[in-house]
């Protein structure tokens, strides 16, 4: 790769910041850009609702590099910067004040963005969506000032919010459509799982209701009507109903899209002077043979490594299952593999689900097993895989058998 090429990555979260060191790590010496939306430097998410919200951590404990770092590497970030196009023809990238940025490579990592609700009240004073660190910041401070919260959605920020808050000594009624928690990303069974968790916690968690409006008073919100006309009262609602892909950059540039950017095998999108990493890339993926996207930590943390490697023109494939993790109360959950939406699995339990500690694997109707979750039980992460990676049948009562070696 020229000395004198230049890389631009378009994007302020863990995937840009991450691509940007993998590049440097190996030794491309062109320039890069890295053009964030938000005002802070490049952070992690997860903290976000997890130990941010409970305070222990600060916005420092996540943020990736430190603005000395971007010095020492040479990367110019610009913050607080939208850009408004991709011009692929004359392959520059445009901003807000009308200037352009050359490339030789492109990155898109431009993440998601909160799911809006489409009901009357949804933007009043007091309702609240979980994304970056200043909404964070502000649900803080509404532990502080708040008596009863209404969340709509148990989706995992919607969870994982409630924890904190019912850790913070709030009321909290969660409102779900689906007939337990986690529905679509677990099943009903793993699903009542969490459902029970919270109710133990004194959640009054509401499932297969639909909110219809959020009650105002005075342009505040005051609670949440629903369907059946029912209002439950509120000082303030949270709106966790999960995310989308900002796709409209790439989509605007002609790239081949769908529910997220196409990629292939290496990141490599429609064009092959452009990548897209983290939550927006629908990847074809090498081993479970199908596309995925997955818009967990996980991928944007490891995704970046093979994402350089293919913008300095290197083989480079991105094989590893995709992985998520959740802390809720005293329960931690590790989740490794992939469950296609609408396929026909069974669930073999191993351990007490009573106690939550316990592991289940989804398994394929020849018992082959598609994913692990171990719900605090640890360092079985990597036998998870290797039952996943070896893609041979297994026998069902011996999985469930906690005497059996995995």
């Amino acid at each position: 790769m020229p000395t004198d090429s230049r890389f631009v990555i378009v994007g302020g979260g863990l995937a840009a910041a991450k691509l940007a060191e993998s590049l440097r790590d190996n030794e491309f010496d062109g320039a890069i850009t890295v053009i964030a939306e938000e005002a802070q430097l490049p952070y992690e998410r997860p903290p976000l609702s997890k130990e941010h919200l409970l305070g222990k951590k600060s916005l420092a404990d996540f943020t990736v590099h430190t603005e000395q770092w971007y010095r020492d590497h040479d990367v110019d970030l610009l913050l607080g910067t939208t850009v408004t196009s991709v011009d692929r023809s004359s392959k520059t990238v445009a901003l807000p004040d009308g200037s352009t940025r050359p490339y030789d490579k492109l990155a898109l990592a431009t993440g998601s963005r909160s799911r809006r609700l489409p009901i009357p009240g949804a933007d009043a004073e007091g309702v609240y969506m979980l994304r970056t660190i200043g909404q964070s910041d502000a649900l803080i401070s509404l532990f502080g000032s708040a008596r009863r919260l209404v969340v709509i959605g148990a989706g995992w920020i919607g969870l994982e919010v409630t924890a904190a808050a019912r850790t913070a000594g709030l009321e909290v009624t969660v409102l779900e459509v689906g007939a337990v928690p986690l529905q679509a990303a677990l099943g009903d069974e793993m699903g009542a799982v969490f459902g029970e968790l919270h109710r133990a916690h004194g959640v009054d968690l509401r499932c297969g209701v639909k909110a219809a409006e959020i009650v105002t008073a005075d342009g505040k919100a005051t609670g949440v009507r629903l369907s059946d006309d029912t209002v439950v009262d509120a000082d303030a609602v949270l709106i966790a109903v999960g995310a989308r892909p900002n796709i409209e950059l790439a989509a605007d540039a002609g790239l081949a899209v769908e529910g997220g950017v196409l990629v292939d095998e290496s990141l490599a999108s429609s064009d092959p002077d452009i990548v897209a990493v983290g939550d927006i890339a629908d990847q074809q993926h090498p081993v479970l043979g199908q596309r995925v996207r997955v818009e967990h930590w996980a991928t944007a943390l490891n995704q970046p490594a093979v994402a350089a490697l293919t913008m300095l023109d290197r083989p480079a494939t991105y094989d590893r299952l995709p992985y998520f993790f959740t802390d809720q109360y005293d329960l931690g959950m590790e989740y490794t593999g992939f469950v296609a939406p609408g396929a026909t699995t069974s669930v073999v339990v191993r351990g007490d689900t009573a106690s939550r500690e316990f592991v289940a694997f989804w398994l394929d109707q020849g018992n082959r097993v598609l994913a692990g979750m171990n719900v605090n039980v640890w360092d079985v992460t990597d036998r998870i895989k290797e039952l996943i990676l070896g893609g041979e049948p297994v026998n069902p009562d011996a999985l469930a058998d906690t005497s059996t070696d995995l």
